[in-house]
């Protein structure tokens, strides 16, 4: 038997375009607060949000995390996959660029650009959205700072805040203008906007100097220790997020949780309370109709890295250097040893990192 489908017709730039969206009714998220939220409910959501949804996400390489099944209970399996390049039949109006991987691999990347692209997305089952920190004009050279918060088990939301404020005092200090928003789970993401002159080992070098400035102010409460073993309760600052091809769910994107949570852009002042779980799929069109997209002016006012990458240099010459890569990136220069502190037997690798015998 053929399945449901029904056809919108979504304003773009040259005009409406006809869309088909199969399965309107399929649940996506069947424990979300008000009752089972479908397929057909979240590509109204992001038709809703796709204006703000498009400043912060729109034309830059995104991936899409796609959910065959929806999002079952917390203690279940969500079973995803990951679309990079576009799938055959992508539309026309779905644009894409050319990207270079850290392994110097290249391939088309899918790019964003009207709300018709979102809802394509929705169609093909997308849940969460993943945005480079580039654009699409420029995928070489990040236009944000990202700095992810977070929190390890046995914290939350509340250990991440007075983080999160102390990070934005520490980002002043270097000339950088902070915004931040939820990531729709326990954690924070704190991101500066600066002009793309540098590119994406630069940036997460003043990533680290930000986080290792953070972690001086706060070593009891935070820390940017690679190694899980290393980190206890203390928040996390994760500085790999600023590598190439490593993103995080994007501003108004839903989340994979039972609660359909959304990655939500808030005013500083809000973070005092702030409650992840009220941002939701439901919830957030009417919080934007009420006080506005925070991140509207975000790229007004682009900031420089010159004094973060200044006390990058200034951490290198006191014996703070490179910090560990993720472990699918290759070897790179200056990297410490890629294995965990209580396994490495020092003997085994020399001064440069590299195991001895390589």
């Amino acid at each position: 038997m053929a399945s449901e489908r029904i056809t919108l017709s979504i304003p773009g730039p040259d005009g409406e375009r006809s869309l088909d969206l199969s399965s309107p009714n399929r649940v996506v998220w069947p424990e979300a607060e008000g009752g089972p939220l479908t397929k057909g409910e979240l590509a109204e959501y992001v038709q809703t949000v796709s204006t703000p949804f498009l400043r912060s996400t729109g034309n830059r390489p995104v991936s899409l995390e796609r959910y065959r099944d929806g999002i079952g209970p917390a203690s279940a399996r969500n079973e995803s996959f990951f679309s990079k390049n576009p799938p055959k039949g992508t539309p026309g109006f779905v644009q894409s660029v050319m990207c270079t991987y850290n392994s110097g691999r290249t391939h088309p990347q899918i790019v964003l650009t009207e709300t018709a692209s979102i809802v394509w997305a929705v169609q093909m089952n997308t849940v969460v959205f993943h945005p480079w920190a580039s654009l699409a004009s420029d995928t070489d050279n990040p236009v944000e700072l990202r700095i992810d918060l977070d929190p390890q088990p046995g914290t939350g939301i509340a250990e991440a805040i007075p983080a999160a404020r102390e990070l934005r005092a520490v980002l002043r200090e270097a000339g950088l203008e902070a915004f931040i928003k939820t990531s729709g789970n326990r954690g924070l993401h704190v991101f500066c906007p600066i002009v793309p002159e540098w590119e994406f080992l630069v940036v997460r070098h003043a990533v680290i100097a930000a986080g290792r400035e953070l972690e001086r102010r706060m070593p009891d409460r935070v820390t940017t220790a690679w190694w899980k073993e290393e980190r206890g309760t203390r928040i996390f600052v994760d500085f790999n997020q600023a590598n190439r091809d490593r993103t995080m769910a994007g501003a108004y994107s839903p989340r994979a949780l039972p609660e359909a949570t959304v990655s939500t852009p808030i005013e500083w002042d809000e973070l005092y309370d702030v409650d992840p779980k009220r941002f939701t799929v439901r919830t957030v069109p009417q919080r934007l109709a009420d006080i506005g997209d925070p991140w509207a002016r975000m790229q007004d006012a682009p900031g420089r890295i010159e004094t973060l990458l200044s006390w990058w240099d200034r951490d290198v010459e006191n014996g703070q250097g490179e910090m560990p890569f993720p472990p699918e990136f290759p070897k790179m220069p200056g990297e410490p040893p890629r294995v965990q502190p209580s396994k490495k037997v020092a003997a085994h690798w020399d001064e440069n990192g590299t195991r001895i015998g390589e």
